[in-house]
């Protein structure tokens, strides 16, 4: 990693960022503008546009026009997929560049920074470049004497809302199947991460994306995503975040034009260690690194750990051994283990988990305290609290912070109950040697991705999506198609 050049960008002004509405940079409707913050030390990094909702009904208006026109919709798929393959490696030609905006601006380590946002979105981007000509229609067994025909359109104008932890790789899972199939797209960035969604916005109009195609509009959520929700011009919906808000952007559909949305909403996922596990280091170390790498802020983080009674001190003194090893720190430091919480607010919160497991006497083997307030940043030790029961609330909610909560169990059936015992069923884990038992966990757990003998890593090859209150659809994965085409089917007499 070039030392020198991640020195000279750290120190490069950033300049006040403009929305991005029919291939135009424009300020806010009405002049307003946001402070953007960096969590490496608090400092003001520079200005965002604070959208209106005149800003948002503009690019709303922006895409439809371009949707209907068929500049982007109407091209050939061929030709969309030249374009994005392009932009794709634009992205991945400016990927330093854009890895360290984007940790100045949200806390990410800088050498998981690289590899999960700029050169993850320029491989998403041609994954679904490359399978633009590749989905075709389909002819019905229909009776003799007529044809059925079964089109697959593009479903219109999208809203895409992204979060704040991962906004390229997560922007990207919204806009390269969207894009890929015809539709039109206004992103709305987290407040506190938007600058690396609105350089590559640009970089797709360097590449021959059609302006208007993509809009992006920097502001507020309960202004510009709220009016995104409630547009009766906007098609298909798509959100990763909290469920509170969730909620309301559903509120919002059915009172409008009853939108289709598509929600990831999180997750607080059980990672369960068996004492036949392969190899208990291994399950430590990686299970370290589910919960702990960028600070605790992963969507599929496995932030509750259920471990067999039998292993589970001497597991837990091995996990603990990697928590307290994690270097915290400087996240533009190349050596730096865990960087930053994205914001004042996230550490606040995630301090006071700690402050109630505490409280109710719950153990806290490590960690537990905010580190480094001297640099101004937002920085937390890495935190194992063990005793924690099912009813408490750092079992129940997710904290979205580097906290892990840890419970023992005494059989596979008490794991079930303790693993599927929540609201939400994003991801889980199940660390065992018995290929019996792995297949049935697989299938008595509730939730859309199960690992097994691993954590994290699953590729743009399969979906990823989740079961009750973790939301509805699926990124990634050719199934990602599904949220923005349209089934047209012909009936034909012939």
């Amino acid at each position: 990693m070039d030392l020198s050049r991640i020195a000279a960008l750290r120190a490069t002004p950033v300049p006040p960022a403009l929305h991005l509405i029919d291939g135009a940079a424009c300020p806010a409707s009405d002049g307003g503008t946001m402070t953007a913050r960096s969590p490496i030390d608090g400092s003001a990094l520079t200005t965002l546009a604070r959208g209106t909702v005149a800003d948002a009904d503009a690019a709303v208006a922006a895409a439809r026009r371009a949707f209907d026109d068929g500049r982007w919709s109407g091209l050939a798929p061929a030709e969309r997929k030249r374009i994005l393959l392009r932009w794709a490696d634009l992205i991945e030609a400016r990927a330093l560049d854009l890895a360290v905006l984007g940790v100045r601006e949200n806390g990410t380590e800088i050498a998981m920074a690289l590899k999960a946002e700029p050169l993850s979105a320029a491989a998403t981007i041609r994954y679904y470049a490359e399978a633009i000509d590749k989905l075709t229609g389909e002819i019905a067994a229909t009776p003799p004497g007529t044809l059925g025909l079964v089109h697959r359109e593009p479903a219109g104008v999208v809203a895409a809302i992204v979060p704040w932890n991962f906004p390229l790789m997560i922007g990207a899972w919204k806009l390269g199947p969207a894009l890929a199939a015809g539709c039109s797209v206004v992103l709305k960035p987290a407040e506190t991460a938007a600058l690396t969604l609105l350089r590559i916005a640009e970089l797709a109009l360097e590449a021959g994306l059609p302006p208007g195609v993509l809009n992006v509009v920097t502001g507020e959520g309960p202004v510009v995503g709220a009016a995104l929700a409630a547009s009766m011009d906007v098609d298909v919906l798509v959100f990763t975040g909290s469920g509170a808000t969730g909620r309301k952007l559903l509120e919002a559909a059915a009172r409008s034009n009853l939108k289709r949305v598509y929600l990831e909403l999180g997750g607080k996922s059980p990672n369960i260690v068996f004492a036949d596990a392969p190899d208990l280091d291994e399950a430590a170390a990686v299970s370290a690194a589910g919960i702990f790498r960028n600070a605790g802020q992963v969507c599929i983080a496995g932030s509750r750990l259920l471990v067999e009674r039998s292993v589970h001190d001497a597991f837990v003194e091995k996990l603990a051994a990697h928590a307290t090893a994690l270097r915290v720190g400087d996240p533009l430091d190349p050596a730096t283990g865990a960087g930053a919480l994205n914001s004042e607010a996230q550490l606040a919160r995630s301090l006071r988990f700690v402050a109630e497991a505490r409280a109710q006497g719950r153990r806290i083997v490590t960690g537990g305290d905010r580190i480094l307030p001297e640099t101004g940043g937002y920085y937390m030790a890495p935190t194992v609290v063990a005793d924690v029961r099912p009813d408490d609330r750092l079992a129940r909610e997710e904290v979205f912070g580097p906290v892990l909560a840890v419970t023992p169990f005494d059989t596979e059936d008490e794991a079930i109950a303790l693993a599927n015992g929540t609201d939400y069923g994003l991801a889980a884990a199940v660390w065992t040697g018995n290929l019996g038992r792995a297949h049935r966990m697989v299938r008595r757990l509730r939730a859309g991705l199960v690992h097994v003998n691993t954590y994290g890593g699953s590729d743009l090859t399969v979906p990823l999506g989740g079961v009750k209150q973790s939301g509805n659809g699926h990124d990634k994965s050719l199934h990602a198609f599904d949220k923005y085409l349209d089934l047209k089917t012909a009936w034909i007499k012939l």
